[in-house]
């Protein structure tokens, strides 16, 4: 077993992070490089994505750490959007690999720190860091940033972070920390009053993401204005992503004075290529829009920028989850943009025939996701088939679909 499939073997179903603090303990882990740290229900890559790209664009070598896009474990560390190397992934591990062991921490957690040393070793000069669950006791908050954000708050992950808004959000506002500026995007209500109380505790200066205006879809994605910026662009085709480019513009306000970047470098880095799985749209007969929404207000969203396209086509949808997602909300959402297909994927989480069977009056299920997409664009060569459900399956189904399996 290679390295990267031993990492990879190292899931669990708990959450917790005992094992994780007494290995930093023991290894004495410290970090010091300029961070940005970044959570939200909804939104967190895609900003992660664009303050990574400006970064770039101002000539700063620039760490990333974000949700993985091809089940790689590579594909999560980048710096100045190289992937880092399997050969630094098995010296890193090998170095600590006793340690590792002792303390059985999670792929994830070992991922974690395997980014941050790597960030260290290459004394990059800004990191962006993604949560991976929550905020408070996630394997990524283990170090004091320059700039926290939370992009949203809605209902996910409620095995881990409770049931409520207020609950969720008092997990995220874990990453706020003393005297650090917090920047929100999406968050209201008892979340928002959550949020307020922990950095008025942590004397955290608050900013809000403000609204941006003219914005028009164009053939190859939206243009906008943000305060003081006109005639921005994007390469996404949905509305959704306008807001998260707006908060990555508004955390390079913020950040002016350690960081500063001109306005032809916030565009340039704009311009930079949607993540994988987020409103991908593949033009072709029929069109394919790859989306891994999978939480109710991401379905939400996905619907509406879809309807915002005005493909004017019949639509049939692909949807394939995780067992702990929400899909009595998701479902009924989601088949409102057409005819819906439940399915499965290989994943030790993923949903199969079994935990639909509530659902299965409704929706026809197919275990087969590739023969049940091939069989829709055959079948419908003229329409719009939607894959979502997962970030992982619509990794997958665009991996898939690269490699002309699909």
């Amino acid at each position: 077993m290679s390295v990267l499939e031993l990492i990879a073997s190292k899931s669990r179903s708990d959450y917790q992070r005992d094992n994780f603090d007494a290995f930093l303990k023991k290894v004495g882990f410290h970090y010091d490089v300029p961070s940005i740290h970044v959570t939200g229900t909804n939104g967190k890559g895609s900003v992660c994505n664009y303050l990574n790209n400006i970064y770039l664009s101002s000539g700063r070598k620039v760490g990333l750490f974000i949700s993985p896009m091809n089940y790689s474990i590579a594909d999560m560390i980048k710096v100045n959007n190289v992937d880092i190397p399997v050969s630094e992934i098995e010296s890193i591990y090998s170095e600590y690999r006793k340690q590792i062991e002792k303390y059985d921490l999670s792929s994830f957690e070992i991922t974690t720190f395997i980014a941050l040393t790597y960030f260290q070793k290459e004394n990059v000069d800004l990191a962006i860091i993604e949560c991976g669950m929550g905020g408070a006791i996630d394997a990524t908050n283990i170090f004091n940033p320059i700039l926290s954000i939370i992009t949203s708050i809605s209902v996910e992950h409620t095995n881990f972070l409770g049931v409520s808004l207020s609950e969720i959000a008092l997990h995220k506002a874990g990453i706020i920390k003393d005297k650090i500026p917090v920047l929100l995007g999406d968050v209201k209500g008892d979340a928002l009053d959550v949020i307020v109380n922990k950095t008025k505790y942590c004397n955290s200066k608050i900013y809000t993401q403000n609204r941006y205006f003219n914005e028009v879809l164009q053939e190859n994605g939206y243009s906008f204005g943000y305060l003081p910026y006109h005639d921005l662009k994007i390469k996404s085709r949905g509305l959704t992503s306008v807001t998260d480019a707006c908060i990555a513009i508004e955390a390079t306000s913020i950040l002016k004075e350690q960081f500063p970047v001109e306005e032809v470098q916030i565009k340039e880095g704009l311009l930079c290529d949607p993540l994988i799985g987020r409103l991908e749209i593949h033009e072709g007969h029929p069109t394919i829009i790859i989306d891994g929404a999978h939480n109710p207000d991401a379905i939400v969203k996905l619907r509406n920028d879809v309807e915002g396209l005005h493909l004017n086509k019949p639509i049939h949808v692909v949807f394939a989850s995780f067992k702990d997602k929400n899909i009595t909300v998701m479902l009924p959402e989601i088949a409102l943009l057409g005819d819906l297909h439940l399915t499965t994927f290989d994943h030790v989480r993923a949903r199969n025939e079994e935990d639909y069977f509530l659902y299965l009056e409704d929706y026809k299920f197919t275990s087969d996701h590739i023969e049940l997409i091939k069989e829709l664009k055959t079948q419908f060569p003229e329409d719009v088939i939607v894959i979502t459900g997962s970030l992982a399956f619509a990794s997958l189904v665009h991996k898939e679909l690269m490699d002309e399996k699909i």
